[in-house]
This record gives structure tokens, sequence and C-alpha cells, in this order.
């Protein structure tokens, strides 16, 4: 095999820079050719947030650098970020090359720390690792080298108060809604949240509260897992995760109940009157327009989908399945995962899918080369109208197949996301809206 893959549906390790982005005033700070920030503003588009992509301070590594290093380039370009931007901190990343030459970073960053500047090193060269797993790897150097440094020496443990780490920033282009959610229901339980990333986050200051939770909270079938392992080591907190995005009513209500069994054995004191409470009025606002559609669904019976592929990330591809196999009734048919999911945590996820339904079995196929899972698509044959959840990539291949389509991964180039998502109660309802929109746009 060559190792080339067709159809990127990931970046290497440079993508993460976005996990900086998505930090508000915080700032990537690239020791890499230029063309590693235009790629990246490439493949995630409208993502600069307040300094990324093609935007953010970058040492363009020349060949001039790769024989004589790019140490001296890198504190320029350093201090002259702090001259033209405002930030609350900086995170430099290494492309391939400096990484190659063997740079020495720590030696220029202790200048500026011995300075109290907030600047930290994350050893992420794009090589290294994909942007999935990179994102560990830049949280966790914020926590180890600005949060233990900058957080208030004692902290006294809340126990409303909880650390979550869901969506990754861009990588999923509905991160902003998806956090905006599950803020909005696990905070309806009776917690405070920690988001931490994006709009609803206070920045640095809320990353200095991070070791005053009680405990954290995954939503992720295996990345982000390093990072509460890790807090679990330093700071003695659990965690509780839930394997994949919880869509609709029926994991919704499984998330919120379960979380809230995890409280109480932490001790949390949650009032669980309150817990039911919130969950019985979500249920109803979710169930009642679920009601509404079925005159909309006996009239169009005979035209709407009644299977479905996905190529996704395991946590999409489990949580959509999930939700339109048990509450909308599409049969999922040829399902792909293309995180590049390590070998160690696919069995798991594929024992969680196989309990999604005790009648119907299915396969998932662990396979990011997106080029051959359009090939097995293509050469399946289903009854019925079929519709293809995936990226840009997918939607001429949908047009082949006569397949309706959602682009819901990247790349996204023909969807316009803002703060749409598809987490939780209100997130399930949305995909609902996409399915059937799309059904309905084909008719004439």
């Amino acid at each position: 095999m060559s190792g080339h893959i067709e159809q990127q549906r990931y970046m290497c390790a440079m993508g993460a820079m976005q996990s900086v982005v998505a930090i508000p005033k915080a700032i990537p700070i690239l020791h890499s050719g230029p063309g590693c920030g235009t790629m990246t503003a490439g493949f995630f588009e409208r993502s600069r947030g307040y300094s990324g992509g093609s935007t953010a301070p970058c040492t363009n590594f020349t060949e001039s650098d790769v024989v004589f290093g790019g140490e001296k380039k890198l504190e320029e370009v350093i201090r002259n970020s702090y001259r033209i931007l405002k930030s609350d901190l900086q995170v430099v990343l290494p492309g391939c090359t400096s990484a190659i030459v063997g740079d020495d970073v720590n030696r220029i960053l202790k200048v500026f720390v011995d300075e109290g500047k907030p600047i930290v090193y994350a050893d992420a060269p794009g090589f290294k690792y994909s942007n999935y797993e990179a994102h560990s790897v830049i949280v966790k150097a914020i926590l180890t080298q600005y949060v233990d440094r900058f957080a208030p020496a004692e902290q006294s443990k809340d126990k409303k108060l909880i650390n979550l780490f869901a969506s990754i920033p861009y990588q999923d282009q509905f991160w902003k809604g998806n956090l905006e959610e599950l803020k909005r229901l696990i905070e309806g339980i009776g917690f405070k949240v920690n988001v931490l990333f994006g709009p609803l986050s206070k920045g640095v200051e809320e990353w200095k509260e991070i070791p005053k939770a009680f405990f954290n909270v995954l939503i992720s079938p295996w990345f982000g897992l390093p990072i509460v392992q890790h807090l679990e080591e330093r700071y003695g907190q659990s965690f509780y995760q839930f394997p994949y995005l919880p869509i609709g009513g029926n994991d919704t209500t499984r998330f919120l109940r379960s979380l809230a069994d995890f409280a109480d054995t932490q001790e949390a004191e949650l009032d669980r009157k309150n817990v039911d409470a919130f969950i019985k009025q979500e249920e109803q606002i979710f169930y009642e327009e679920i009601d509404n559609l079925a005159t909309f669904l006996l009239e169009f019976r005979y035209g709407l989908p009644s299977y479905m592929h996905i190529i996704h990330d395991a946590s999409y591809v489990l949580g959509i399945t999930s939700f339109l196999l048990n509450e909308a009734g599409l049969i999922p048919q040829e399902l792909f995962i293309t995180d590049n999911t390590p070998e160690a945590f696919q069995e798991k996820i594929l024992e969680t899918a196989a309990g999604f339904s005790a009648k119907r079995k299915f396969s998932i196929t662990f396979q990011n080369d997106g080029g051959l899972a359009q090939a097995e698509i293509a050469r399946a044959k289903h009854e019925g109208r079929g519709l293809i959840i995936g990226s840009g990539w997918d939607k001429d291949l949908a047009r082949v197949k006569g397949c309706d389509f959602i682009s819901a991964a990247l790349p996204s180039p023909y969807r316009l996301v803002m703060t749409t998502g598809y987490a939780g109660y209100r997130g399930g309802l949305r995909l609902i809206e996409d399915v059937y929109n799309g059904a309905l746009n084909t008719y004439r």
C-alpha cells in the first residue's frame, strides 16, 4: 500500500490549531512553512476566529531555516505577535520541517515564560498525529503549561461544576451548536458547565477553573480520552464518558439519566426530582413535534428515504445511526467510520452499535479512505429511496445513485453552518428537518 488516501476528511496535526482558535483571545503561532496555515484555512473554511487559518502568526519556515535553524525567527515572530495582537494565550505549534530540523522551541519559550507571558508549546508536528489526536495533545499542553502556572493554587472543588469535552472545534462543523445544546441540557439537570471553547466560554478565565470542577464529562468514543485521563491523574477528577453524540429523544434522555446516576456515585448532590422534571419537559416538547409529523409521514410514505449510508467519524456514525434507526425508521446500510480510529477502540465501537437493535443487523467499516468507502456504496443495491449522510465529497455519488444527501461532515463546501447543531433533543429535530427537507426538495 502507498499510504495515500483519497478524499481527505480530516487533517494532519496542524489542523488542531483550530482548537486554539476556538478559545476566545487565544492565538496559535505556527513554526512552519506558510502553506500550513493556508492549507488549514482552505480545509475548514470560514474558521479564522480571532487569529486562525491564514491569519495566524507564522515563521514562514524556508530552505534557509532548514540549514541554519529557525529559532531566532521564532523568537522574533512571538515578540512581534505580542506587539500587534491583544491575546490572553499563545500556543506555539511546530510544522513538520521545523520538528525534523530539531529547533529547540522550549529554549525560546523559556525566555517568554520567565517574563511571565502565558505561552505554551504543543509538541504536535504534522507528521506525528491526526488532528483528532493532536486536539488532546494541545489541550494537555495548555493544562500543564498554562493552567498549572496561572490557576489559583488552592481551589476547593465545586460539586456542581463540571468540565465538558465533546465536539472537536471546527473538525465538527456543528461544534458551536452542539456545545450550546449540551451545556443547556447539563445545566438543566442542575450543573454548571465549563465548555472551554467557543462564544459560551469565558476564555482563559474558564480554563483556570478546570481544577475546581468536581468531575469531567467526555462525549466521544475515543478522541479526547487522553484529556480526561490526564485530569483524573493530575487533579483527581473522575470522568463520565458517553460513547457517541446523543441525538434525539431516546439517547439524550439516556445520556442525562446516566450522567445523573454517575453524579450520584460521586456524591454530587443532584436533585433527582429536578432531573426528572427537566427531562419530562424536554421530552414533551420533542415528542410533540414528532407526533405532528404523523400526517406528513403518511402522505409521503412512499417518497421518503427508507435506508441510509453514513460516512463520518465514529461519534456521528453511532449517534446518527441510533437516532434515525430507532426514532425515524431508516435502515442503516454500508456505514463507514473515517476518523482513523485506533484499533484499541474499534471493538468497543462495534459492540456499542450492535446494541442499537435486537432485530436489525448492519455493518460498520473503519475506512479512512473516502474513495474506497464510496466505491462500496456505489456497488450496493437496495430497494427504496436512499439517503447519504457524508461530506461534500459525497454529493456527486448521491446524485448518481439517486439518493438524498445531507452534508454533515468536512469538507462541506455546499452548506453554510453557523450555530446549527445535531446534539440533544433540539439537534434531533434539526436532523429530522434536514432528512425530510432533502426529500421534499426533489419534488417539482
